[in-house]
């Protein structure tokens, strides 16, 4: 295989042209203007997961006036976007600010390996014309937290059985004929909720068959505060306010999930009740064992699965799974749920950094044995910041905010004239009790790979908080000369 090397270092590199990764080099652009950056994307093109999932009806379920970048406003009518209109989005950012030239595609990060000789890190990367070496003296990680590669799927017995298609949303085929056909979907989250009414139109029936339902709550695709404010505000003020208003009532439903669960618990499931009617099983098939966001609540605009529930296109099992067979899916209590397509909307394998091996020194790196500086850096390892969003939130929130720490990090390193900087425990962070990276988070697709992330403790700053009043406060006026933060 061939190897190339590059002997020039470039100052930042930035891993991934998603949501994240295209808009961290806006806010480079914009804070660093003197920093020469590079984007490595390991797909053909950009757009991260808005690029990658192709399924019918792909959408946020949090509104684009938070899961827009904050310096770009969200201006289409329709606040709960569909997949394409946020691809668009993120293209029309890269455009407008000259980030597309910056962009090298299929340049796979294999590993990256940091020097305190050099200071630097130098990153393997696969390319079509084979391995290169990269050098760059930051290195700012937006490739994700999920495998695009492999899904997560579990076994199911007698799955050679079935004699029809068997379908991740993940990898969907391109010409999936669905018309007229039987659908199953298993799965209980937003993308199950997603597909169902997408699909029922078309196919003869659909069928969802979760294990344990989840919380569903519908809310209109138009922002009609957004769009009447655009009518009399410039776009930038009405999308400022709009914007505010959103996190507020965001932030205001997880305080009171916290604070009181049953009492929202029980708002939510009057709100099913409404749309389904008093007939309708609600306990059995929205009616979750645990309290409001202690998993991802699960927004379908416009009421569309509640209705397709109502008109008969879309049926609701709620059973556990003995296996397949072939003509579809047996049931724990014998039924067969008959199907010639089943979609396994079973959730993503969460992965870290990517995939890639990291090391110092040539010693390769355990992130699982590092504590979380800021739910951003990982402590002992230097010139790296990670982005990973909000759970219990808009994504882009806290994207928006780590690439503005990142900047003030850069230039406090230039006022310092230092070219590494590394978070490093004191002594009084020696006794801190760990904590999973993500905590009071019940979902299954974390609880199966936190165990793989950095730790956090209970003091600050080793906390990842998950809120973005406190994150605010944190990565955009906090000192950075905290004590903890090594310049050298």
């Amino acid at each position: 295989m061939m190897i190339s090397a590059q002997n020039h270092t470039t100052d930042v590199i930035i891993i991934g042209a998603g949501l994240s990764g295209i808009g961290a080099a806006v806010h480079l652009q914009k804070h660093c203007p003197g920093k020469s950056y590079l984007i490595l994307e390991a797909r053909a093109a950009m757009g991260g997961t808005w690029d990658l999932f192709r399924y019918p009806g792909i959408r946020s379920d949090s509104d684009m006036h938070t899961l827009g970048y904050n310096f770009k406003p969200w201006t289409a009518a329709k606040a709960i976007a569909d997949g394409p209109s946020i691809l668009s989005y993120v293209n029309e950012t890269a455009r407008e600010h000259g980030i597309t030239p910056h962009i090298r595609y299929e340049h796979t990060l294999l590993a990256a390996d940091w020097s305190d000789e050099k200071g630097c890190w130098t990153l393997t990367v696969q390319t079509a014309q084979g391995e290169q070496r990269l050098g760059c003296r930051m290195l700012l990680m937006c490739s994700g937290y999920y495998n695009y590669g492999d899904a997560y799927t579990p076994e199911f017995a007698g799955r050679e059985q079935f004699k029809g298609q068997v379908v991740h949303p993940q990898h969907w085929p391109e010409h999936l004929d669905y018309r007229g056909k039987k659908v199953a979907i298993i799965g209980s989250g937003a993308t199950a909720m997603t597909l169902a009414p997408s699909m029922a139109d078309a196919a003869a029936s659909v069928t969802v068959i979760q294990r344990s339902p989840t919380y569903v709550v519908s809310r209109p695709d138009r922002d009609a505060i957004a769009n009447t404010l655009r009518k009399f505000l410039p776009e930038s003020w009405a999308y400022a306010v709009t914007r505010w208003k959103n996190v507020a009532l965001s932030q205001y439903v997880y305080r009171r999930s916290r604070k009181q669960p049953e009492k929202l618990k029980q708002q939510l499931l009057s709100l099913v009740r409404k749309e389904l009617g008093d007939d309708y099983d609600v306990e059995k098939h929205f009616t979750p064992r645990y309290n409001p966001w202690d998993q991802r609540l699960c927004l379908v605009p416009n009421a569309d699965l509640f209705k397709s529930i109502k008109s008969g296109k879309t049926t609701m099992v709620t059973e556990h799974i003995k296996g397949f067979t072939e003509q579809g899916v047996e049931l724990l209590n014998g039924q067969i749920v008959e199907a010639d397509i089943i979609v396994t909307a079973t959730g993503l394998t969460l992965q870290v950094l990517g995939g890639a091996q990291f090391s110092k020194n040539g010693k390769v790196l355990d992130f699982a044995e590092t504590w979380s500086y800021k739910g951003l850096m990982f402590s002992g390892v230097p010139n790296m910041v990670f982005t990973f969003g909000y759970i219990n939130a808009s994504w882009t929130l806290r994207a928006d905010l780590i690439a503005e720490f990142f900047c003030r990090l850069i230039n406090e390193m230039d006022r310092q004239n230092s070219k590494v900087c590394t978070p490093e425990l004191r002594l009084s962070d020696m006794d801190m009790p760990p904590r999973p990276f993500i905590d009071d988070f019940s979902a299954g697709y974390m609880q199966r790979m936190m165990h793989r992330f950095p730790k956090q403790g209970d003091r600050a700053p080793w906390l990842n908080t998950q809120n973005y009043a406190s994150d605010r406060k944190m990565l955009r006026h906090a000192p950075l000369n905290d004590g903890v933060m090594q310049f050298h």
